[in-house]
């Protein structure tokens, strides 16, 4: 079991020429880290590729049995981990943030390690057998995002584990302390170069990686910009690619719900990790009807969620993970209020506090082709836009470039599904917003990217189908 200052010890940079970490509250300097060159990510992702045979070799038991011990290594560092992230990416640790993002590391590991890969039988019949088998692809590339960066990470990491593949990991630069621990703690029970962590700054490192022709699968969490030069790079050597990109998650709500009913549900379906989420609610589209009470109700719950430091045991909303974030959010709404958009909740930040905290912000009465609406805020702004005709709205929210995820919500469930198969998302929430399970694939449509992870088809997508036939 570790402390916070042992894992710090474990992972900070003491040269002095390290890049330090900021803590977003308060702008105080957590550690530093030390930049690989691109020689050194060349190198270990050589000695990746020379671990990688005999961990392939391993049976499909003995790689599920790490994967166990890897969860209960985190589980017993589990309260260290979550000090350190809730410093360094600023969500407080009680809620849906830093703890339960640690809890989440345990559980897609468990449940990596639980899924059943049944071999396939395409055929069986007078004119012979064919069988399709996945095998290892070789080193996966892994860049993981700053919003949940120990989550996002373990996403990568477990199942490229479960199917054979060693993993090299770029942490996002800004949550990098939190996913070096990690690692860290991951690496006291797996045997070695199976996975190895990679910090970079200014994306030499990562676009290296990306680049090299020693690894086999590149998985990526972030922007659509950022993917969209990933594929560029990639295409040389025909990386296989899983893509998890930008989000503009629509939610739509129908005349007939009970606005007090929902509220908290569309609350934390928008504001989860202070709105930085790609699958979060971002955009919500709500009946005339029953518009001014979704409005009402939603800023009761909103106006009562505490947010400050992580550390602070009452607070479940933190600030921003960094100050160009926070920019963004600024910009958007400065200009939804510009436009004539109704601030109900917040717009009002103190620019020149210590820290990136953004207010909760709710605008009402905003058109559909605001700026606040149609780009990604990535933050706690919440744009609701008032409609009248379904046909309309649904058109509304399939515009965008993004499917990553939708929202429908109605106490009539089959209304809602024929909704919500009229929507182009990966995938369409009912009645709630944003909830992943491990065993349920998930992914975008459009230019959220493509690939997807979890369950059995996660697992398929870090494998090589090899049919055997005869």
């Amino acid at each position: 079991m570790f402390t916070s200052s042992h894992l710090l010890d474990l992972v900070v940079d003491e040269t002095g020429r390290g890049i330090a970490s900021l803590d977003p509250a308060t702008g105080e300097t957590i550690g530093s880290f030390r930049p690989m060159t691109v020689a050194e990510l060349h190198e270990s992702v050589d000695r990746a590729a020379q671990a990688q045979p005999a961990w392939a070799s391993l049976s499909d038991a003995e790689r599920r049995r790490f994967l166990h011990r890897a969860a209960d290594a985190i589980e017993e560092s589990a309260e260290a981990l979550a000090e350190l992230l809730s410093r360094e990416q600023g969500k407080p640790l009680n809620g849906p943030n830093a703890r339960f993002e640690v809890g989440g590391c345990v559980a897609w590991l468990r449940a990596t390690a639980e899924t059943e890969i049944p071999v396939e039988v395409i055929v069986d019949d007078e004119t012979g057998r064919a069988e399709m088998h996945y095998r290892p692809l070789g080193v996966v590339g892994a860049i993981s995002p700053w919003n949940w960066p120990m989550m996002i990470s373990i996403w990568q990491i477990a199942p490229s584990l479960r199917m054979g593949n060693t993993v090299v990991l770029k942490p996002a630069e800004t949550t990098t302390l939190s996913v070096l621990a990690l690692v860290a703690v991951m690496n006291t029970v797996l045997p070695e170069d199976v996975l190895i962590a990679v910090p970079g700054s200014g994306g030499t490192v990562g676009d290296a990686l990306v680049r090299s022709p020693k690894v086999s699968k590149v998985m990526f969490t972030g922007s659509t910009a950022v993917g969209k030069k990933i594929i560029e790079a990639s295409a040389a050597n025909v990386t296989r690619l899983t893509l998890e990109l930008g989000g503009n998650d629509a939610g739509i709500v129908l005349p007939d719900v009970d606005p007090a009913v929902i509220a908290e549900d569309l609350f934390w379906g928008a504001f989860i990790n202070t709105g930085q989420t790609c699958a979060a609610l971002k955009r919500l589209y709500v009946h005339d009807d029953i518009y001014d009470r979704v409005v009402d109700e939603l800023t009761k719950v909103a106006a009562a969620v505490p947010m400050g430091r992580g550390l602070d045991e009452a607070n479940v909303l933190g600030p921003l993970q960094n100050r160009a974030q926070f920019t963004i959010v600024d910009e958007l709404v400065e200009a939804a209020k510009a436009s004539g958009a109704r601030v109900v909740l917040g717009g009002d930040p103190d620019r020149d506090a210590v820290g990136n905290f953004y207010p909760t912000t709710l605008i009402a009465d905003i058109d559909p082709r605001e700026r606040l609406v149609v780009e990604e805020q990535f933050g706690p702004a919440l744009p609701i836009i008032r409609y009248t005709d379904l046909d309309d709205v649904i058109g509304l929210a399939n515009a965008l470039e993004y499917g990553l995820g939708a929202s429908v919500w109605s106490p009539d469930r089959s209304r809602a599904l024929e909704v919500a198969a009229r929507l182009t998302a990966g995938t369409v929430w009912i009645n709630s917003h944003g909830g992943l399970h491990p065993l349920v694939p998930f992914g975008g449509a459009k230019q959220s990217g493509y690939g997807r992870e979890f369950g059995l088809e996660g697992l398929k997508a870090v494998a090589e189908p090899q049919v055997i036939s005869g």
